[in-house]
């Protein structure tokens, strides 16, 4: 796999040749919507196809899979526009498998909300071992909402994805309530009640376990937590259910020393299957302009936490969302737009500035002028992101990665991870 990095110059015919490989290969396997104006900086991923197959008449891809000896997701993995496809034609060539050396397995989640579009799912589901659905809000007295979400827990199961119930303390605005959060954590009867109440859900809905949000695990209130936690296990594992837990780190910045509240999560990571580290302490919406999980910040990050938590049991929360911030940063005012990669390199594209790399947080930005005059500072992750922060994965040994969020089909970061993991499916 080699990463290509756009020059001056450069078209996309010109790079294909570059690499002898057909200009629409280039363009569909990196989703590029900008092909007739690149942007300097731009990132290309080259991949040479190992083995094609050209669609013959009373083809099904059921039968070429069966034919080629491997999963039907791999074709759809190799081939994700197929995923939203009702036929397929003769005389159509699909890759069956690409000439890469894959660098480990782990598994992958990815977090949808109730209202995803299920084009974009479908798409998805072939690289996820885990589905896990976001808005369920449980309140002080333990009850929780109701979503429309039987079609995607259906459709996860269709696709070998465990589904997976998350529960939060969030508010409809996505404000974590703290008030919520500690009547639950220090009265036992509200918590058997959100416990059956949840426990319902799953039953009802056919999800396959509980991913529960922690925001508010402090020092102050260790204990409690580690109690519910317990109790939350002995309940879920009683029904033969997965949980899990998501957790945000609290970091603090003195100088250049990087340093984590002290939360011991060994007794916690005992009773569950999996933590999730989902920091957001860096480029988010009402932060200063930054990186999204800087590489260097999130190794900091993984050295610290594996001395307390199995490696088998930590997943690393990857938050693929591009932030675009308006000049001069104000703090508690200043609100960056939340942007996808495509929208990233289309504002690039649309005002013609080139798109620069921080090596040490490996993540790409510019800065553009709108057309009010506002000087604007946008960072997201490319190709070249994507990669060096996988590959903390096999190299820590962790479980895997779980994407925030999937609500947009993001065709490179596929790319990439397809062409460098296996990836697990428990489902078949």
């Amino acid at each position: 796999m080699i990463i290509h990095v756009v020059q001056p110059g450069e078209t996309i015919t010109s790079i294909a040749d570059l690499y002898n490989l057909p200009v629409n290969r280039l363009i569909v396997e990196n989703g590029i919507l900008n092909p007739t104006n690149l942007v300097v900086g731009q990132t290309i991923v080259i991949v040479y196809p190992l083995i094609n197959h050209t669609i013959q008449e009373g083809d099904t891809l059921e039968n070429i899979a069966e034919m080629y000896h491997v999963p039907l997701m791999q074709i759809l993995r190799n081939n994700p526009y197929l995923s939203n496809r009702e036929y397929i034609y003769p005389g159509e060539t699909i890759t069956i498998s690409y000439d890469t050396d894959k660098i480990g397995t782990m598994s992958i989640g990815g977090y949808v909300y109730s209202y995803v579009d299920k084009d974009v799912l479908r798409k998805t589901l072939p690289f996820l071992t885990f589905l896990t659905v976001f808005d369920y809000r449980v309140n002080e007295n333990g009850d929780i909402n109701d979503l429309d979400d039987q079609e995607i827990v259906n459709m996860a199961k269709e696709y070998g994805v465990f589904p997976m119930m998350l529960v939060s303390t969030l508010s409809e605005r996505g404000v974590g309530s703290k008030e919520a959060a500690y009547a639950i954590l220090n009265n036992p009867d509200t918590q058997d009640r959100m416990i059956d109440n949840i426990i319902a859900n799953i039953k009802a809905k056919g999800y396959y376990g509980l991913n529960q949000y922690f925001q508010f695990i402090v020092s102050e209130t260790q204990n409690q937590a580690e109690n519910f936690i317990i109790k939350m296990s002995t309940r879920l594992r009683s029904e033969g259910l997965r949980y899990t837990i998501t957790v945000t780190p609290r970091i603090n910045i003195e100088g250049t020393e990087i340093t984590y509240e002290a939360i011991d999560y060994s007794i916690i990571s005992q009773y569950v299957d999996a933590i999730l580290f989902l920091s957001y302490d860096w480029g988010y919406s009402l932060g200063p302009p930054a990186s999204a999980t800087p590489i260097n910040i999130v190794s900091e990050e993984i050295d610290q936490l594996i001395k307390i938590v199995p490696s088998n049991k930590f997943v690393l929360g990857l938050p693929v969302i591009g932030y675009d911030w308006e000049l001069p940063y104000v703090p508690g005012y200043t609100v960056a737009n939340s942007i996808t990669f495509d929208t990233a390199i289309q504002i690039a594209s649309d005002n013609g500035v080139p798109i620069q790399f921080n090596e040490i947080a490996a993540s790409p930005y510019y800065f553009y002028y709108s057309m009010e005059g506002a000087l604007h500072n946008v960072w997201f992750k490319d190709a070249r992101s994507i990669e060096r922060i996988t590959r903390l994965i096999p190299e820590y040994g962790l479980q895997g990665t779980s994407i925030w969020n999937n609500m947009f089909f993001f065709t490179q970061m596929w790319f990439v991870i397809n062409n460098l993991y296996n990836i697990v499916k428990f489902l078949n």
